[in-house]
């Protein structure tokens, strides 16, 4: 009997494992997109809302729900039955605010000649002419407030005929502005620079407007830096976000609190960036999401105050897994989104003292619990600088060490965002192993997480110590029996796309396909192109013409990847964004026209009306299979 037993669970372990399916584009594609709303005022009830392609109609489904966070029922809603805090009404009920655009240029030719009403010409005489993937049509969005009940009423602008942004391009939303709990003034974000200047800027700035005098303050005009993300607590501080360097996006982010006139960087001497922070609800000291090592975790900071203790950072959470967002503190608890590579956002209730996760929501469980999961490993890789660099390295479901797979390094953008574990819709870890690829995604040079320095270090050395530290974690990685060393291929987008095409002409034969998603081929023509004027200023030294700046003279030389074409000899394929003004079409245009002219094999997916990402999911879906048919093809 006991042999029966056996048999029949053996059998039916087998027929389990046979019935698992693996992760493919339309599967991903398919999944639900969870987006939080908020929570009631009384912190009973979480609203979010799941967007999920529609493929057929290449759009998206919404679905919106309420959970209990204290009986953990679950129900579906209309959307005029979600009742978060509407922080956008003023604390005393009076007034409301909101934004929207107000027209005070003249750049489209036919509001410049009214008799000339079909022509569609811009004209500039200065830079910010566009973000992102719109172009300036000299409307500048500006924050404005009524009275609650008021039906008709346009509304009192805070910024009357100012040519400035708030919310700011090309993110900006509701966020940027904040009442004071007074109710008596009104806290906005903005960069209050034009042209040429506002282009070669981060300095944005925190503002303070004055509902009874119409006057406005600069609160943070000390800092050139970003000043982002004002909140304030419960006892009336106010915090924000802000990173020192005028110019530098990716700085270190610290967290600054202004009580009684005093202002106090509570992040000073703690080595790492802060991504986001809610104030505790005893308004002494604040949560906050980092990344480290490899992954974004949860962080806490006490705010002493005018006293002779120093703030204290400490680490709440540990694990494989990205914190992506804090909603709420409730009962001693955090309600917060997660992530890892092989799962897309669910949400989470943290205890803080036990530090226990309980997950609240499986959005995409159906789907999971078909699917047999890649395996997730962490490494560590001595550089040729004699530094430990932590890779990640993703095996194909059923993992068969005995075996030799295809491999793709992985590099990503940024250049200074985390490698850690975020789920991506299209760089999507899961999906390349499933599809029976070793992936080896390195944290090198240049990504938050593993200390101030390590985060610097890339600027100005875009094709310096990086580029060894690529192939020290392809190198080592490539000593493993399951590696197939004739089958290596790099892929990337961004800065990534940048490092593949860079790594084309130093690889010596290492790789035998390259894959370049909006990557930067020729550093003078993305310095003459893309919209933030600052970020080339800042990782790549200055402008080209300047033959007495040594840095960027190496940059434009040196680590300049249309200065190495003459050594590509292996496949590449190109993709680029029709609407990408951050690594504009002259750069994938570029690289595959030169690929062709050698001779090589290559592809140029473009795609007309898609920026620097891939939103539509029909785009989507061809973007993956034509990533993996070039896969199959060349590897």
């Amino acid at each position: 009997m006991r042999k029966t037993v056996l048999l029949l669970s053996i059998l039916l372990s087998v027929q389990f494992m046979q019935s698992q399916e693996k992760m493919s584009p339309e599967l991903l594609w398919s999944l639900n997109r969870l987006g939080v709303i908020g929570v009631d005022e009384n912190k009973e009830n979480l609203y979010y809302k799941l967007t999920t392609p529609n493929v057929e109609e290449n759009t998206f489904d919404k679905t919106y729900y309420q959970f209990s966070l204290k009986k953990g029922k679950l129900q579906k809603i209309e959307e005029k039955a979600v009742k978060v805090v509407d922080k956008n009404i003023s604390p005393n009920g009076a007034f409301k605010l909101f934004h929207k655009d107000v027209q005070l240029e003249n750049i489209l030719s036919k509001d410049i000649y009214k008799n000339l009403s079909k022509s569609d010409a811009y004209v500039f005489t200065d830079l910010d002419n566009r973000h992102w993937d719109s172009w300036n049509t000299g409307a500048f969005s500006h924050v404005f407030y009524k009275k609650t009940n008021a039906k008709d009423d346009a509304g009192i602008d805070i910024m009357p005929n100012e040519p400035y942004y708030t919310p700011q391009k090309p993110f900006g939303g509701d966020e940027d502005y904040i009442w004071s709990p007074d109710s008596e003034s009104i806290y906005y974000v903005s960069k209050k620079l034009k042209g040429a200047a506002y282009a070669t800027s981060t300095n944005t700035d925190i503002y303070k407007y004055d509902l009874k005098t119409k006057e406005t303050t600069n609160i943070t005009a000390d800092n050139k830096g970003y000043d982002v993300s004002p909140a304030f607590s419960a006892n009336g501080k106010l915090a924000w976000l802000q990173m020192q360097t005028d110019g530098y996006e990716s700085d270190k982010n610290d967290i600054i609190v202004l009580e009684n006139g005093i202002k106090q960087n509570l992040t000073a001497n703690w080595d790492g960036t802060v991504f986001s922070f809610l104030w505790k609800e005893d308004g002494n000291g604040l949560y906050f999401t980092a990344p480290v090592d490899g992954t974004i975790q949860l962080f806490e900071v006490n705010h002493p105050g005018r006293t002779r203790m120093m703030p204290v950072v400490t680490q709440l959470s540990e694990g494989v897994f990205d914190i992506t967002r804090i909603i709420a503190e409730v009962d001693g608890k955090l309600i917060v989104t997660r992530t890892d590579m092989n799962h897309a956002a669910d949400i989470y209730s943290f205890d803080v003292k036990k530090k226990k996760f309980t997950q609240l929501t499986q959005v995409n469980k159906k789907v999971y619990n078909k699917l047999d999961m890649p395996k997730i490993e962490k490494r560590y890789v001595t550089t040729t600088d004699g530094k430990e660099m932590l890779v990640w390295v993703i095996l194909p479901p059923n993992f068969d060490a005995t075996k030799k797979y295809p491999t793709l390094l992985y590099t990503q953008g940024g250049p200074q965002s985390p490698l850690s574990q975020f789920y991506s819709f299209r760089w999507n870890f899961q999906l390349m192993a499933s599809q029976g690829y070793v992936v080896v995604a390195p944290n090198r040079r240049g990504m938050p997480g593993h200390g101030v320095a390590w985060n610097e270090e890339i600027s100005k050395d875009w094709g310096g110590q990086v580029m060894d530290d690529y192939l020290s974690a392809i190198d080592e990685l490539a000593k493993e029996p399951y590696v197939d060393n004739n089958r290596l291929a790099a892929v990337g987008a961004s800065f990534g796309g940048y490092s593949v095409f860079y790594l084309a002409g130093i690889h010596e034969k290492r790789f035998k396909t390259f894959i370049s998603h909006d990557g930067v081929f020729d550093l003078r023509t993305m310095y003459g192109t893309t919209e933030e004027v600052f970020f080339m200023n800042h990782d790549i030294g200055g402008n080209y013409w300047d033959k007495t700046n040594k840095a960027a003279q190496k940059a434009y030389t040196e680590f300049n990847p249309i200065n190495y074409v003459q050594n590509w000899d292996t496949p590449m394929f190109v993709i680029q964004g029709g609407k990408d003004f951050r690594v504009p079409i002259e750069q994938g245009l570029s690289a595959f026209q030169a690929a062709k002219l050698r001779g090589l094999k290559a592809k140029l997916l473009y795609l007309p009306e898609e920026n620097h990402w891939v939103l539509q999911p029909q785009n989507g879906l061809v973007w993956q299979h034509e990533f993996f048919k070039w896969l199959k093809e060349t590897l």
